[in-house]
This record gives structure tokens, C-alpha cells and sequence, in this order.
């Protein structure tokens, strides 16, 4: 029974579509009996005149919710009858009657689902009032005969199953059910807000909102929805380079790094030489789970002997911290697409249901004649078939392939196939119901191949070959050919002894048109389904652009197509191949050669580019470097609507670009051995205050840390976005943090210092920036009441760190009560000068009476 509002409808694809016009299996293939009296599985009403062999009282139930229910909202009916049907059928003529506040009706007529008898619908109320709603089941009558139990029956789905005797089942009806609608809307459960701050998978199934973020590589889609970026073609393209359904770092933050080879400049009596290897990158990313194959040496056993070996390893590792979950050895075939299967439900109709979730994935691999699945959680092989006489094909959308079969020079002239086929399904044992691999359909096919350049939103593909004059050796025209994807047939063959392409990888097919670039520095777009040409491009700019020097590599996105060249990176119109913007990477004058036609000294871009979350992620390079490599050099982060620069960093180049990009980090295999990982990594936050014991009146300083968690360098300061790129030069590229090139200061990050004072207020004290070069913070604060605080320091978060927070407390006491000063002790008199005065009289009455005695005598 469906019990959501949420109904997924799976659209029908173009091509498949087309395929499916003709339907021939192939000769291997078993070919099914043939039955008489077949019937479709829906009742009919019981025809006048017959008597069924057997009748069935039925009990119709009907249900809907929310009751009551705010008006313009929707609500969910459901209705069923009893008891079930077959699995092979379906019950026709539920009537449910609904009448508003006013009387008037509205009538919905709906059939079952197969089996469980289940029917739902969503519906609008736009009155104030009481409503009411009624189910009338009309009966159902089932003739004898032969019914198919179609993909989905939990017991016998695929099978022809013959009934001998006609069932009626009566019809019965529901009471009027009320349903109250009031203007006040009902609140549903709240939607979850896109993750600003640090997230890891596994996502909870609560947060469903965040779906147009979960996107894995590779993508094959199809696309669509309200979610998906204007302007850019829904299915996949391998010129593309587009990676939807994901987040893209937005800053230079490197969360972690790991060797995977020796390189670097190596010196010593040879100055210039260098090892320049890739470290490679992942070749899918699932779930938050990178899988990639690399040469570890690993103890072989030989001769009852063990040896260490190099061996190639298959590995599983966190796509945000670098763990290893797993490896494996000795897995050759490799698998390169995810497949996403809903698997197939109890009752068909209803949602799939496997390993007792719902859906399931596969790591895929399609070659070698076979089709071989891997569980993504351990690497196990889950099914290992034989698709001979097919040898390969184009995974060209999630569970189809077209392969074209070659049936040898005695079939002409139908000697080429197109097979499409799916690789839906599972092995018996796997955990769900086993399934066939089937072949959608098998048509006779104009070429040997599909075209090389396909847009499959309209069915269309070209080709391109250029033309080399004997007197030559060089290409210098070019042939362009159109074709029917689905037939193969030629649509048109253009000629053009003069116009020279530079390049087959700088072609494009999408909006329907093919773009390909020509040697004088402009692209020709024809229309894909009558070879008139659509545009010529404007000229890139002189010397460099024009004579189009730079990356074989072509991306398409947004409405736009994206050309890397010596002299920056352009952006063209598919409308009308004009210039939408030109991107350039100023250099040392005495670094390159490369300028425009300004004189303006650059860098050169010649390496492929992806595009995802509205930005491109793109490497400088040039077609042979020189050692050393050019300083200067590495990664730019570019608004690929706009054209404006976000982010770069110098000192990470590799030739081939930059690697997978989801869940908003951005894998790149440099060319010193190592694997960078660009994104967001954890911050931790401390907080101490000093005294933690005060008198009230008195200053108290709070001060603590914000410090990096980040695998690649944990333990150090939390920068600024502005600071990125130059802290991260520092601590992974033997960079100074201020240098000729490189002035700028290292700053840190902010932070809120906030209260809970003792009466229960919040307060915020005050915001503070993290010094940049240790990750430390101060703030002098005084607490404007006594008792106890608790002080919080936060750091949000930004675009390369996780958010974080600590606490601390404070207890502040009253003063001490005033007391009074006690007055100083009086000094005692003093009678110096009098005892001198009384002395010196004393003598001087002394000094008289001796004069008056001498004198008697």
C-alpha cells in the first residue's frame, strides 16, 4: 500500500524508447511458449448475462490524512479492498466521490496495483469547511484464462499462471468519511537545510532534502528535476566533464595527502633532473568511499617462499580521511560505473525492496565478455556472467548498455547489431529475488560502431576525420559526418578542404549541435540533424588563443563549453559561440613565454578540467613540459558560469588534471607522487579563563584555540579562506609563508565569546579573530554581576573547517565591605629644642655665678 505523498516515476528514456520500435532476441536467447486466452489483468465489469464460477464479498476501506487540514494543502487518500487479489491482477473501478463545503463533487476513478488491491492519490482542498469523501468499489470480474505474474510478485513473478474458473468480486462501498479544512496550515515535518557545516555519510534517512548533494562518481544519469542546473544536457557524455548531484570545495584547504610515489626534483650531479609521477586518483567514488588500484609491495608466496612483490592492489578508503577499509589483490577486472538498482518489490507497483532495505548499488565491470558486479561495502564479487558473443559496451545511463555485435562478413549487408541491454538485476542468493539480464532489443545497425561524438538527449551523433594532403604528411582539412544514434544511418557528410580541426578530443556534441574547435582558433558548430552550420565561434585572443594552443580536452556545462589554452581558459556559448568570459593566470614576465595581446605575461592551461557544484577545477600545464617544471604552476578553482577566479594554489601539477570531485571534496594526483584531497576538514575550539575565581570589579581574560584536525596537518591554526592557499604552500609545498610572489599576512578565523550569566541571561561579550600563525585568541573581560558564569567560545565554521566550541567557567565573587582607615598614630611632642634652650640657659646662669664669685674675692 502506498502510505507517502512521494510517488517516483521513473521517466522513459529517449533512446530507449526508439530501441524498444524493434525487438529481436537474440538467436541464444530462449524463445517463450505460446498460450491462448491471454489475459491483461485488469477486471472488466461483470457482463450482463453470466454467472461467475466463483464470488467474492468484498469490504472496501478508504483513508486519508491529515485530518483536520489547513486549505491549499494536499492531502493523502488511500483505498483498498478485502480480501487480495492475485498477483497477476489488478482491480478496476474504485470510485471515490468528493464533495466540498458547498456541495459540489468531484469524482476520481483509479485502478489497484497488482495484488494487494492498493490504490492512493493526493488531492488539494481549497475550501474552508466540512468536507466529505466516499469509496465505492464498482466490482470486479475476472474471466478464465491465462494471466501473467509480471517482474515484482514476491512467489511467482514471470510466470504464466492459468486460471480454469471466472471470480467475481461484489462491489461494496465506505460511509461518508468527514474531513475538516481550516484556513490555519498544518505544520508537516520540517525540511532539512542543505549542510553548511562538516557532514559524513552515512546520511539519515530524515534528511531526504539532501539528495541533490549525495550525487558519486562516475555519473551516467539520466538527470532532470528541479534540482538540475539549467541549460545543461541531462544524460552523460564522456566530453562532459560534468559531475552532478555533488559539492565542490570552495577554498584551497588540503584535509589529506598520502604518497603513492617517489618524485620531485632529485638534483644532486644532475641540477635539472626530476621525477614527475602521478600518485593516481580514485576511479569511483561511492557513498563517501573512494576505490582505486595501486602497486603495493606485498609478500608474495613462491616455492614455499615468501618474497615482497610489487602487486597491484585494489583498495577502499574514506573519500574525507583517507582510511583504508579494504584491499584486495589479484582483481584484474576492475570495475569503473556504479549501478543503482531499486530492486523489485513484494508487490509490483510498490517500491523495490533488497538486502531488506530499499535499492541497492553494484560496482560494475563490463569486458573482456563479461558482466562482473562487486558489493561496495567488501569487494566480494557478486556475480561474475558470460555476455558473449558481446564483448564490451557503452555504459551510456545507470543499468543500460549498447553494444553493437559484428555477425561477420557472410551477413552483409545486416551484418552489424545494436544490442541494448541492462545489467539490472542479481545473482540468486544475493539477498534478494534473482533476476535475467535482459536484451531491451536487438536491431540491425549501419555501423561497426557508435558515433564518437554522441548527444543522447536527442538520439544524434557525428564523426569527425581529418584530411591529409600527400604533398603534406599533416592534417589539414576536415570531414564531418551526422548520424541517427538509434539506426546508424548517415544523416549528412560535410566536406572541408580547408578548414583543419585541431584536434578530434576538442569535439563536442549537445543542444543538439556539434562544436569542434578548427586550427585558426574558433569552433564550427553543425546542427547534429541536418550538418548546416550553426555557428562560427568568435577567435580566441592572438597569439596563443588563436593559433589554438592548448589542452586536447573539451568540457560542457551550463549552457556553456570550455576551451583550456595557452593564454587562460574560455567559456563559449552554445547559442551562438560567442566568448561568455576568458579567465587568465598572470605569471613572472621571465616565467613563460605565454602572453596576450596585451602583452600580458601568463600561465598556460593545457590539461582537462571537471566541472561540478557551479565551478571548474583546472591545472596549469603546456604540451611537453621542460624541467623544472614551471614555478607558479597549480590548481584553479574557477565560477564556471562567470569565469571569476575562487581559489588557486601553486606547487600541485599534473598533466592529465585534476581527479574525481563529491560530498564536496576534490581528489588531485600532483606529479610529486602524492594524492591531494581538497575540502572540509574538523576544528577544535578551546577555552580558559583567568582567574576562574574572582572578585567582582576585577578584569578576567578569556583566551584558548582554534586548531585543524585535518589528517594532513592536525594540531595546526584554523586560517583564513584568504590565507589558504598560502598556509597550505607552507605546510605542504616548502613555501614561506611571505615571499616575492606571496606578501600577504597570515590571518586567523573569528570567533563569539558569549556568556550564561547567573540570572539565566545569554550574553554575547564580544568577537575575537584567532592569531593566524599559532591559532590563538585573548579577550579581557569584566563580569558585570557576581556569581557563577558559563563562557563559550565558537568558532562557525567556513568554508575549509568544520564548526566547534568550547566552555568554561567562572565564578565571581561579591567585594569585601568597605571598612574605615584608621588615622595615623600623633607623633609625640617635640621638646629638642627646648631641653637645648633650657641647657644653654643652664650654662650660661653657671658661667654668672662663677664670674660673681670670682669677683667676692
Amino acid at each position: 500500500m502506498k502510505t507517502s505523498i512521494n510517488k517516483t516515476k521513473i521517466a522513459t528514456i529517449f533512446i530507449f524508447v526508439l530501441l524498444m520500435a524493434s525487438v529481436t532476441l537474440m538467436a541464444n536467447m530462449p524463445v517463450q511458449a505460446q498460450y491462448t486466452n491471454m489475459q491483461e489483468g485488469g477486471s472488466i465489469p461483470l457482463p450482463s448475462g453470466v454467472t461467475p464460477d466463483f464470488a467474492v464479498a468484498t469490504n472496501a476501506f478508504l483513508s486519508f490524512r491529515p485530518n483536520p487540514v489547513g486549505v491549499g494543502q494536499s492531502i493523502l487518500v488511500n483505498m483498498w479492498v478485502e480480501p487480495p487479489i492475485h498477483v497477476s491482477r489488478y482491480l478496476k473501478g474504485y470510485k471515490v466521490t468528493i464533495t466540498n463545503p458547498d456541495g459540489a463533487q468531484d469524482v476520481k476513478v483509479l485502478d489497484s496495483y497488482r495484488g494487494d488491491s492498493t490504490a492512493w492519490f493526493e488531492y488539494v482542498v481549497d475550501k474552508v469547511g466540512t468536507w466529505k469523501l466516499k469509496l465505492d468499489f464498482l466490482g470486479a470480474y475476472f474471466p478464465a484464462g491465462n494471466y501473467t505474474a509480471p517482474v515484482g510478485g514476491a512467489t511467482v513473478s514471470g510466470v504464466i499462471v492459468n486460471f480454469t474458473q471466472s471470480c467475481y468480486y461484489k462491489p461494496s462501498s465506505t460511509a461518508e468519511q468527514e474531513l475538516v479544512v481550516q484556513s490555519d496550515m498544518i505544520a508537516s515535518w520540517p525540511p532539512s537545510a542543505l549542510p553548511s557545516d562538516y557532514w559524513t555519510r552515512p546520511v539519515a534517512f530524515a534528511n531526504r532534502e539532501w539528495a541533490p548533494i549525495l550525487g558519486n562518481y562516475p555519473w551516467y544519469g539520466p538527470g532532470g528535476g528541479n534540482n538540475w542546473p539549467a541549460d545543461t544536457n541531462i544524460y552523460w557524455s564522456s566530453q562532459y566533464n560534468f559531475i552532478p548531484y555533488v559539492q565542490a570545495p570552495n577554498a584551497a584547504h588540503i584535509v589529506w595527502k598520502r604518497q603513492n610515489a617517489i618524485s620531485g626534483i632529485i638534483g644532486g650531479d644532475i641540477p635539472g633532473f626530476q621525477m614527475s609521477t602521478a600518485s593516481g586518483t580514485p576511479t569511483i567514488i561511492y557513498a563517501g568511499r573512494c576505490y582505486q588500484t595501486l602497486t603495493q609491495v606485498k609478500q608474495t608466496l613462491i616455492n614455499g617462499t615468501y618474497y615482497e612483490q610489487p602487486v597491484s592492489v585494489w583498495r577502499c578508503y574514506d573519500l574525507r580521511s583517507g582510511e583504508v577499509y579494504w584491499e584486495q589483490t589479484g582483481i584484474t577486472q576492475v570495475p569503473t560505473v556504479i549501478e543503482y538498482d531499486t530492486g523489485v518489490g513484494e508487490v509490483p507497483g510498490a517500491a523495490g525492496r533488497a538486502f531488506g532495505e530499499i535499492g541497492y548499488a553494484s560496482l560494475v565491470y563490463i569486458g573482456n565478455s563479461r558482466l562482473i558486479k562487486y558489493n561496495p561495502f567488501t569487494g566480494a564479487v557478486a556475480l561474475n556472467v558470460s555476455i558473449a558473443p558481446l564483448t564490451t559496451g557503452t555504459y551510456y545511463m545507470n543499468k543500460y548498455v549498447l553494444s553493437v555485435q559484428d555477425l561477420g562478413a557472410n551477413a552483409t549487408p545486416n551484418r552489424y547489431r545494436l544490442i541494448n541491454w541492462t545489467t539490472a538485476g542479481q545473482a540468486a542468493g544475493f539477498g534478494a529475488v534473482a533476476r535475467n539480464y535482459a536484451i531491451i532489443s536487438n536491431t540491425t545497425y549501419a555501423r561497426s560502431s557508435l558515433p564518437t561524438l554522441i548527444d543522447f538527449n536527442v538520439g544524434l551523433g557525428a564523426t569527425y576525420t581529418g584530411i591529409t594532403p600527400t604533398a603534406m604528411g599533416a592534417s589539414y582539412g576536415t570531414i564531418m559526418q551526422g548520424y541517427d544514434l538509434v539506426t546508424g544511418t548517415m544523416l549528412w557528410n560535410n566536406t572541408y578542404a580547408d578548414e583543419g580541426m585541431y584536434s578530434g578530443s576538442c569535439a563536442v556534441a549537445d543542444h543538439g549541435k556539434v562544436a569542434v574547435l578548427m586550427k585558426n582558433g574558433y569552433w564550427l558548430a553543425w546542427d547534429l540533424r541536418t550538418g548546416r552550420l550553426a555557428w562560427k565561434s568568435e577567435v580566441m585572443d592572438y597569439p596563443w588563443g588563436k593559433a589554438s594552443f592548448g589542452a586536447y580536452a573539451v568540457q560542457s556545462a551550463y549552457g556553456l563549453f570550455y576551451r583550456q589554452s595557452y593564454d587562460g581558459v574560455y567559456a563559449f556559448n552554445w547559442t551562438n559561440g560567442k566568448i561568455a568570459w576568458h579567465y587568465k593566470a598572470p605569471a613572472n614576465p621571465f616565467e613563460t613565454p605565454y602572453r596576450d595581446e596585451n602583452d600580458q605575461t601568463g600561465y598556460s592551461f593545457d590539461g582537462a578540467a571537471f566541472i561540478a557544484d557551479g565551478k571548474m577545477y583546472v591545472l596549469n600545464n603546456e604540451h611537453t613540459p621542460t624541467p623544472p617544471i614551471t614555478r607558479g604552476w597549480g590548481v584553479h578553482c574557477i565560477n564556471a558560469t562567470t569565469g571569476e577566479g575562487i581559489w588557486k594554489i601553486s606547487g600541485i601539477w599534473v598533466w592529465s588534471g585534476p581527479g574525481p570531485i563529491a560530498d564536496g571534496y576534490l581528489t588531485i594526483s600532483s606529479s610529486d607522487g602524492i594524492m591531494y584531497v581538497f575540502g572540509k576538514g574538523k576544528s577544535a575550539t578551546t577555552v580558559t579563563a583567568s582567574p576562574e575565581v574572582s572578585i567582582h570589579g576585577s578584569n578576567v581574560l578569556i583566551k584558548g584555540t582554534v586548531l585543524d584536525l585535518s589528517p594532513a596537518q592536525p594540531g595546526t591554526p584554523c586560517v583564513s579562506k584568504n590565507s589558504m592557499s598560502t598556509w597550505m604552500e607552507y605546510l605542504h609545498l616548502q613555501q614561506p609563508i611571505a615571499g616575492l610572489w606571496n606578501n600577504e599576512t597570515i590571518t586567523g578565523v573569528p570567533v563569539s565569546l558569549d556568556t550564561l550569566d547567573p540570572n539565566g541571561n545569554y550574553v554575547h561579550v564580544g568577537d575575537v579573530t584567532t592569531d593566524g600563525y599559532s591559532g590563538t585568541f585573548g579577550f579581557t573581560w569584566e563580569p558585570e554581576v557576581p556569581g557563577q558564569y558559563t563562557v563559550t567560545a565558537t568558532f562557525r565554521g567556513d568554508d575549509s573547517y568544520g564548526s566547534s566550541f568550547a566552555t568554561t567557567y567562572v565564578s565571581v565573587s561579591e567585594a569585601l565591605p568597605a571598612t574605615a582607615t584608621p588615622e595615623p598614630p600623633q607623633a609625640p611632642p617635640d621638646y629638642t629644642l627646648l631641653l637645648y634652650a633650657l641647657l644653654a640657659v643652664g650654662i650660661i646662669a653657671i658661667i654668672l655665678m662663677l664670674i660673681v664669685l670670682f669677683r667676692k674675692r
